[in-house]
């Protein structure tokens, strides 16, 4: 039987272990082929899993002598432009771990070239997929709440990596943040439109460039969301999910990273003119999901190529967090209020792509 996905996997470093172990799984799928700069680590990720298909230095050779239709894209932030725009050009799908793109004009032609194409690229944002913050969700969708207003995320953790991201000079929001920025996306339902910033590298920090900030983002649906963060801030850590409260009309929702959900709100039946109204606690529902995480992102853009539509996670929707990002990075550096209609322009006149 012939697989519907003809898969070349870019890049096989620690993270094409994820990919590749859901892509085995699939009985549509066959991995036709492996790349990676160094060839020794294609080799090796082939000899790993039993792969009987080529490796290679270029995705553009790959995908010529293999016939591949989908390219799996796990390669470092910096080589996402060129393997999408390889892999587009050439007919096949995409799909992408998180960033984008390195700038928000690669993000933009990206996109473009999606478009042209008519091929489908979606990114990986494994933290959408995970059975608390999809019950988070519902509590809001449900109206437990009401309106939203604001939306406070706290984003607090000290991990030592070693590496680049202890020279990147915004290691927390170009490395981090755009997980908590979509999170916030996903949670809210709305898109946003403006943010101020203040980056900062607070005493003790080991990091060389700026590893905490707090963001004021203005949503689309007029509510505000705030996001406060540091990767170098030691003692009483939140999650990696960050820890979550949600303002509404009706009350709020709060998700501390690790249990489950849940809200309070005005209780029924309370007589307005109490100083303080009497609450009710509203449980989050546990959501029934195949897979979480990773292997639930890959499980809805594969969903999504076969009922040929957009992916949750597609380029056009994705680049709106990463807006988020390079905004937040512009207002810290002017110490402006930074409008974000204007990072969302389709526009490849000036992209700069070495």
């Amino acid at each position: 039987m012939t697989a519907t996905y003809r898969v070349a996997v870019a890049g096989c470093g620690g993270m094409a272990n994820e990919w590749i172990s859901y892509a085995m799984r699939r009985t549509d799928v066959r991995i036709v082929a492996l790349v990676d700069i160094r060839l020794e680590a294609a080799a090796a990720m082939s000899d790993k899993y039993g792969l009987d298909c080529p490796v290679f230095t270029d995705i553009g050779q790959a995908i010529e002598d293999t016939g591949a239709n989908l390219v799996f894209d796990i390669t470092i932030p910096s080589s996402h432009y060129g393997v999408a725009s390889t892999a587009l050009t050439r007919q096949c799908d995409v799909f992408s771990e998180k960033p984008l793109a390195e700038t928000m004009q690669q993000c933009n032609a990206i996109v473009s070239l999606a478009e042209r194409t008519g091929r489908s690229h979606a990114v990986m944002q494994n933290r959408r997929y995970d059975l608390r913050i999809r019950s988070l969700r519902q509590l809001i969708v449900d109206g437990e709440i009401g309106r939203i207003g604001y939306i406070g995320a706290s984003f607090f953790l000290a991990p030592h990596f070693g590496g680049f991201r202890d020279v990147m000079e915004s290691p927390l929001l170009l490395d981090m943040a755009i997980h908590t920025f979509d999170q916030a996306r996903f949670i809210s339902g709305a898109d946003p439109v403006s943010v101020y910033c203040q980056e900062f590298n607070p005493v003790g920090s080991w990091y060389a460039g700026n590893a905490s900030a707090v963001c004021i983002f203005e949503m689309s649906d007029g509510s505000v969301f705030c996001y406060q963060g540091s990767w170098c801030a030691e003692g009483a850590p939140t999650s990696w999910e960050a820890s979550w409260r949600i303002q509404g009309d009706l009350g709020t929702a709060v998700w501390d990273g690790e249990g489950m959900p849940y809200a309070e709100k005005v209780a029924d039946g309370v007589a307005d003119g109490k100083f303080i109204r009497d609450y009710e606690r509203v449980e989050g529902v546990a959501v029934e999901m195949k897979d979480t995480f990773h292997h639930g992102c890959l499980e809805e853009m594969f969903q999504a190529l076969a009922e040929q539509r957009p992916a949750e996670t597609d380029c056009r929707d994705n680049r709106k967090s990463m807006a988020m990002v390079f905004g937040a990075l512009e207002s810290a550096r002017t110490g402006r209020k930074v409008e974000l209609a204007g990072f969302l322009s389709s526009d490849e006149e000036h992209l700069q792509h070495k």
